[in-house]
């Protein structure tokens, strides 16, 4: 199965290069008295902007780069929830078989990845090999839109990628006034985030602990009510991390009406996101939820 590059390590090789540049200049300065005062000076600098102390097996490795310990796209979901793991390129699915749906979608998405050209299907697949997988004719006059959780527009930069978007492993029921609107533009600033910030971990799915009383098509798809979406950006400096929680309906007051920090996605879905950060800057960036800042930071 192929598997996508990443820039995340060009983006760490970056801060390295960047925090070696800053040494060499500060050892050019004077000697003498004036030497003494700048060691002075940088260390209490040092104490009073130094991040918090990573812990023994969470910890900076030799250039700087911050080292996690296992994959930010792994996600700990309650074990009483079905589930069936798919990977994709480009993507990883946990599929709820009972439920027709995706219990989550994780991906990365890079600023390279954001310049491809390939172009979008319009027909969509069962996946024969996920047990429960929906069917086109799920969502045949059904009154709902086939929703992507990871978007094809993300996947452009792969023909593979793309095709496997339309996998109906990885799409939910969604109302059309969310799909075409504040979806829809969560998902472009997810796109102009990775851009700007090297690379970002997003993770979408339905809440699929709410009351659900409605289903479509044969397989009896569940219509969610709610759909949640988290982003974490770990190469920014300090990391960044924001959450959304979004009506399967008109989205009213627009996406910044349903920033909401990952703590508070947490709580709804009973998962848990991006454990493998350092203890120190998991709960700070989880704590979160300033999206102005996130629109704002350049």
């Amino acid at each position: 199965m192929a598997v996508k590059r990443s820039n995340g390590a060009y983006a760490r090789r970056s801060a390295g290069r960047r925090r070696r540049q800053a040494r060499r200049r500060r050892a050019a300065w004077p000697l003498g008295l004036i030497w003494c005062v700048a060691i002075i000076v940088a260390a209490l600098y040092w104490v009073a902007n130094a991040g918090p102390a990573l812990p023994a097996d969470k910890s900076e490795g030799a250039g700087g780069a911050l080292q996690f310990d296992g994959s930010l796209e792994d996600v700990r979901v309650p074990e009483n929830v079905a589930q069936h793991m798919v990977e994709y390129p480009g993507f990883k699915v946990n599929f709820n078989p009972d439920m027709h749906v995706p219990n989550y979608v994780v991906w990365e998405l890079t600023a390279e990845e954001c310049g491809g050209t390939e172009k979008r299907l319009s027909n969509f697949f069962k996946d024969a090999d996920v047990p429960g997988c929906a069917t086109p004719e799920d969502y045949r006059k059904s009154g709902y839109t086939r929703g992507h959780m990871a978007p094809a527009a993300d996947m452009k930069w792969s023909a593979e990628a793309m095709r496997a978007s339309n996998y109906l492993t990885n799409i939910c029921p969604q109302a059309a006034a969310m799909n075409s609107g504040g979806w829809s533009t969560l998902e472009e600033n997810c796109r102009a985030w990775a851009r700007r910030d090297s690379a970002i971990i997003i993770v979408a799915g339905p809440v699929l602990t709410d009351r659900m009383p409605l289903h479509i098509g044969k397989s009896r798809v569940v219509v969610p009510e709610r759909f949640f979406k988290v982003v974490l950006a770990p190469y920014a400096d300090p990391p960044r991390g924001i959450g959304f929680l979004m009506p399967n309906g008109k989205v009213q007051g627009g996406v910044q009406s349903h920033a909401v920090s990952i703590d508070e996605v947490e709580a709804v879905t009973g998962m848990d996101f991006f454990s493998a950060l350092p203890d120190s800057i998991e709960q700070i960036v989880e704590r979160q939820n300033s999206y102005p800042r996130w629109q704002t930071l350049r």
